[in-house]
């Protein structure tokens, strides 16, 4: 059975966003991030312990997913404006610096929130996701990384992926979730929610509009470097992104470690739940 949360729908950029709220009001803060094709869901296994842990926990259903609101233009799912509904959510939550975590595109919100309103974070966690520019040079660089990235160029096709991700009742993503991660991470309970989630009118556009966004909205960033503590989690066994990535992003933190799974996927929050939890732990602690 899945965990029962406080979800709250809060106004942020003019937005109505689905958003887990637990822990004391005037406990540290930390935000989850998830990413496609998931939503606060990928939170499920560490909001409690985050917050058992004397923390403030805020995970969103970020914009365009599952009960968030679902702009229908592309250009309002351009990386800097993902990473303003970051800042929104710290403004509302009323703390001038908080912790920040991000799995997959939620990991490329964090390292752009990090890049451009970095005084406001005390750490950074990002889990399998690179720095954009690692990224960047190694998609240009690396032909193997350039095939694992098919899909992205898949996604720019209007309407045709929508149309097979929700073939019978979405067993595609349900598929692809289960054969890209360790056995039995995924449970029967998180795949439904899942599908639940991907069942919300205009969630599948919204959410492929991310993509769509990164390639036709492109933003040039005003800053590369991250200066604030920076963990880097990475499974090795990930489907989509090589690990030499994970390496390549420590050049643009001033002060970072990373730690690579090597018996876990691209899914590290489901594979690893209680290691996932003990390093945001321990890192949020010493900052």
């Amino acid at each position: 059975m899945v965990k029962q949360f406080n979800q709250q729908t809060i106004l942020l950029n003019g937005l109505n966003f689905n958003i887990v709220c637990e822990g004391a009001k005037d406990a540290p803060l930390i935000i989850l991030l998830h990413g496609f094709p998931e939503c606060w869901l990928t939170w499920e296994a560490q909001i409690q312990p985050l917050v058992d842990a004397g923390y403030q926990v805020m995970a969103p259903d970020q914009r365009g997913y599952n009960l968030s609101d679902k702009p229908k233009s592309i250009d309002d799912y351009r990386i800097d404006i993902l990473a303003s509904d970051v800042e929104a959510m710290r403004i509302y939550a009323g703390v001038e610096q908080f912790h920040l975590v991000g799995h997959d595109w939620g990991a490329a919100v964090a390292w752009w929130y990090a890049m451009h309103y970095g005084d406001k974070l005390l750490t950074l966690t990002v889990l399998n996701v690179p720095h954009p520019i690692a990224f960047a040079k190694t998609l240009k660089q690396n032909k193997k990384q350039l095939l694992k990235s098919w899909y992205m160029f898949f996604f720019q096709i209007p309407k045709l992926p929508e149309f097979l991700l929700s073939l019978a009742n979405f067993s595609l993503g349900k598929r692809s979730l289960v054969k890209s991660s360790n056995e039995g991470s995924f449970s029967p309970q998180i795949l439904a929610g899942l599908v639940a989630a991907w069942g919300q009118k205009g969630a599948l556009t919204g959410m492929l509009n991310w993509y769509r966004a990164a390639f036709r909205r492109p933003v040039r960033a005003t800053n590369i470097q991250v200066s604030c503590p920076t963990r880097i989690l990475w499974g090795e066994n990930d489907i989509a992104l090589t690990k030499e990535m994970a390496q390549l992003s420590t050049n643009y933190c001033d002060s970072v470690k990373l730690t690579y799974y090597p018996d876990a996927s691209h899914w590290l929050s489901h594979d690893k739940p209680e290691q996932v939890c003990q390093e945001i732990i321990q890192f949020c602690n010493a900052h």
